[in-house]
């Protein structure tokens, strides 16, 4: 095999690689998502320690109108897909233009407080160069933009 297709084959494996497998470390626990690693390369707004905390998403109206507004704003991004949605939850997968790398985003709704939970977490890796934190208040602020009018 020529040197050259040896590098592409390599490169070709890592990409391949790079995507992961769709997440263990996901989903509702008693009531809440999952906490973040101890890696910073995870957001939420059910966290208590300030550097990996981001707001809630806050909703006025009903749930049902919350989620859809929710769902439009994730379609509308790129790379963006949505792999689970319940009554109360929504996990969606972003992957990252050039090496595919994916990162899991879920949102948990609650009526009682009237917002949304967000997480957000990188599949691999350790740093995120806060990729994270500002695809969360992308989210908020496209979300927010949406219900400027209600």
């Amino acid at each position: 095999m020529k040197k050259g297709h040896l590098v592409i084959f390599a490169c070709a494996a890592l990409l391949i690689h790079c995507s992961g497998n769709r997440a263990d470390r996901i989903g509702i626990v008693q009531g809440r998502l999952l906490p973040c690693p101890t890696s910073p390369n995870c957001v939420s707004s059910q966290s208590d320690d300030t550097s990996r905390h981001v707001d809630p998403l806050a909703y006025h109206n009903s749930r049902s109108e919350s989620k859809k507004r929710l769902r439009s704003v994730i379609l509308s991004m790129k790379r963006a897909k949505i792999v689970e949605a319940t009554d109360a939850y929504i996990h969606a997968e972003f992957s990252s233009a050039f090496f595919h790398f994916v990162d899991d985003v879920e949102f948990l709704f609650d009526d009682e407080k009237g917002v949304i939970h967000i997480r957000s977490a990188s599949r691999r890796g350790y740093w995120d160069l806060g990729v994270n934190r500002r695809r969360a208040e992308e989210i908020r602020r496209r979300y927010e933009n949406l219900t400027k009018w209600e």
